[in-house]
């Protein structure tokens, strides 16, 4: 077996590959015509596209029999179109969305344990990538055909965020309950939690944990990439739709690489935010220019996002 691979993509999961895949006796190269096993990670559509589809992409530089590895978050009708183009230009393609267990933790991504990949496609090429698979992640899941793994991926997302925002909401409600009415002193003490995902978060919130390797961009890649899955199906998410605008909010304000948790922040004190490096300033101008008929960037910190349009109405989120 040919033991050089290439990776594309974020270098904060790339550090990840490297380490994993060269204790495991692989060897890294820039050279996309000379490896054996292309892995790439992107957080945005536009990027993973450009990465296979470009004149120089991977398709086109690849040589035959190369085995190609997209851990990204993306739709289900990428991952088929990805197979299809795969099989004509003699390459093998296997998606393999990664899924960080707990989230919150500082370093979400150093643990193999806390690392799993969901993974589709023929049968062959999956049988091919699993050595990859089992040095980068603790749970390798199969899920059947193309375009399988990123459907099971979204499904899972949705129900993270969710998860997410609402162990959040509830967090910021005995907060601001507190806040406003001394009589009700400590007796309330913080908001429970009843599953395992919200448990993380809530430890996170409560301990002051708003930084970490597994970011509000890798987040945001993910719910994007499940909001377009329902859009090539004709389905509206409000409530996925909602949590991204949150995440956008967060984004815009200087929150990109925060935790996810760092979404407490948003409906706390303006002095909390300043202490964490947010900048509320920053929705302002983006508000104001979102007004004027401007489209804005969240992403100016030189992430391969694509950005999106700030959310009219951030006020509604905050108490600033």
């Amino acid at each position: 077996m040919d033991k050089r691979y290439a990776f594309i993509g974020n270098e904060a999961v790339g550090d990840v590959v490297r380490e994993r895949l060269d204790a495991a006796g692989w060897t890294r190269t820039a050279d996309v015509a000379s490896a054996g096993m292309v892995v790439t990670y992107c957080t945005s559509q536009t990027a993973l596209e450009d990465a296979y589809f470009d004149e120089n992409g991977i398709v086109q530089a690849a040589s035959p029999n190369t085995v190609l590895i997209d851990l990204s978050a993306s739709t289900p009708s990428f991952a088929r179109e990805l197979n299809a183009v795969a099989i004509v230009s003699d390459l093998a393609a296997v998606e393999a969305p990664l899924v960080v267990a707990d989230p919150m933790l500082s370093d979400a991504l150093s643990d193999r344990d806390n690392l799993m990949c969901l993974v589709g496609g023929e049968e062959d090429d999956v049988e091919a990538a699993r050595p990859v698979l089992d040095a980068l992640v603790g749970t390798v899941q199969e899920t059947g055909g193309s375009g399988s793994a990123q459907l099971a991926r979204a499904a899972y997302t949705l129900q993270t965020s969710a998860q997410i925002m609402s162990a959040i909401e509830a967090d910021a409600l005995y907060r601001a309950v507190q806040r406003s009415s001394a009589a009700f002193g400590a007796t309330f003490g913080r908001a429970g939690a009843t599953t395992p995902e919200a448990e993380q978060v809530l430890a996170a919130v409560n301990a002051g944990r708003f930084d970490g390797a597994y970011t509000v961009e890798m987040l945001m890649s993910e719910l994007s990439a499940a909001l377009m899955a329902a859009d090539d199906v004709d389905l509206i998410l409000p409530q996925a739709e909602a949590c991204l605008h949150l995440l956008e909010l967060l984004a815009v304000i200087g929150g990109a690489d925060k935790a996810p948790s760092a979404l407490a922040l948003v409906y706390g004190e303006e002095a909390a935010c300043a202490e964490n490096g947010l900048d509320w300033t920053r929705a302002e101008q983006a508000y104001a220019s979102e007004e004027a008929g401007e489209d804005c960037d969240y992403d100016d910190d030189g992430g391969d996002g694509d950005g999106g349009d700030f959310p009219g109405g951030f006020g509604a989120y905050s108490a600033n």
